[in-house]
């Protein structure tokens, strides 16, 4: 027998000791709870991969959310604030309205009583200068009954 034939009956001899001994159960064993382990972790991994996509269209649609609100804010404070700034202007324009009629109404007072006063210093100048001529013209009691009489019609006259 050559050695090729040897290595044949040892190898024939070693499977029939691995039969005997039931390696290949053991072997089949093995491979088995590889296999399921294998499954095992595929499983957990496609739950683990559902449970974060569910997440992530949680967290976009939040985010999305978010975002409108902060819009939403945006165009709310936009809007509060030209409210605000036409409320500010209608006031200012209703201060500066009433300012301007207040003094108009004080200039008007003002030339009504500057033309009274022209008109009280008129009639005055006027007396007194009537007087003068009356008392420079006419002398004795006449002259001061006149005088008194001419005083008070142009009191009533430039009053």
């Amino acid at each position: 027998m050559e050695a090729e034939d040897w290595v044949a009956v040892a190898f024939f001899i070693l499977l029939g000791a691995f039969a005997y001994l039931g390696v290949h159960r053991t072997l089949l064993r093995t491979l088995d709870h590889r296999r399921d382990r294998i499954k095992n972790e595929l499983d957990d991994a496609r739950k683990l991969k559902d449970e974060a996509a569910k997440l992530l269209a949680e967290y976009r649609a939040k985010r999305e959310s978010a975002v409108r609100e902060a819009e939403e804010i945006i165009a709310n404070a936009k809007a509060e604030a030209e409210r605000i700034a036409a409320e500010a202007k209608a006031r200012m324009e209703e201060f500066v309205e009433r300012r301007t009629k207040m003094a108009e109404t004080k200039i008007g007072q003002a030339e009504a009583q500057a033309l009274a006063d022209v008109r009280a210093a008129a009639a005055d100048a006027a007396v007194a200068a009537a007087s003068r001529i009356l008392a420079d013209t006419v002398k004795g009691s006449a002259a001061d009954a006149l005088i008194n009489q001419g005083i008070n019609e142009v009191r009533q006259k430039l009053n």
